[in-house]
């Protein structure tokens, strides 16, 4: 099968060094809205699209790692299927947070990608080598993005960079040609 997916060279170039990318929850992962039960539960919806696409990274060697500034049951439950195991929830100071995941990994951010929508990202979105943003991400961060997904956030946006870092990789064509048989 001919993968029809295509991306600016320059854009690919960009994300060849890639071994981790960063995602924020609200807003990328998710559509950004809060859902809260009456007992004040909190409920978040995923795209199995998006899942699907952090399972693929993991399968060519590149990290998803999540950096939150929010935490909750209904996420570490979501992480957990995927197999996400680099996290850092609950930290408004992202900076840091990521570092940390770096240096557990052995990389520095040359490396590494990142996927925001609002202020608290501009500090990953700057570090790293290629940044990304959903198109209803704030102005200041889509100014800085390198590729902004036409999906929406929780709604396939993270799969289309997945995508982007898999045909970057070289793993793309394979994974598809495998899913297609």
């Amino acid at each position: 099968m001919t993968p029809v997916l295509q991306f600016p060279p320059e854009l690919l170039l960009r994300a060849q060094p890639v071994r981790v990318a960063f995602f924020d929850v609200d807003g990328v992962l998710t559509d950004g809205g809060l859902y809260f039960t009456e007992g004040g539960e909190t409920l978040k919806r995923f795209h199995t699209l998006d899942g699907h696409g952090l399972k693929l990274l993991q399968r060519a060697g590149i990290m998803p790692a999540v950096v939150s500034g929010r935490d909750s049951a209904a996420l570490r439950r979501r992480l957990a299927a995927l197999g996400v195991t680099h996290l850092r929830l609950g930290t408004e100071d992202k900076a840091p947070a990521a570092q940390a995941i770096l240096d557990e990994l052995g990389l520095d951010w040359p490396a590494a990608a990142a996927m925001g929508d609002d202020w608290p990202d501009l500090p990953l979105l700057r570090r790293a080598a290629l940044a990304c943003a959903p198109a209803t991400a704030h102005e200041e961060v889509l100014a800085i993005a390198h590729f902004v997904p036409r999906r929406a956030p929780g709604a396939g946006a993270v799969r289309e960079f997945c995508d982007l870092l898999l045909v970057a990789s070289g793993a793309y064509a394979a994974e598809l040609e495998a899913a297609a048989r």
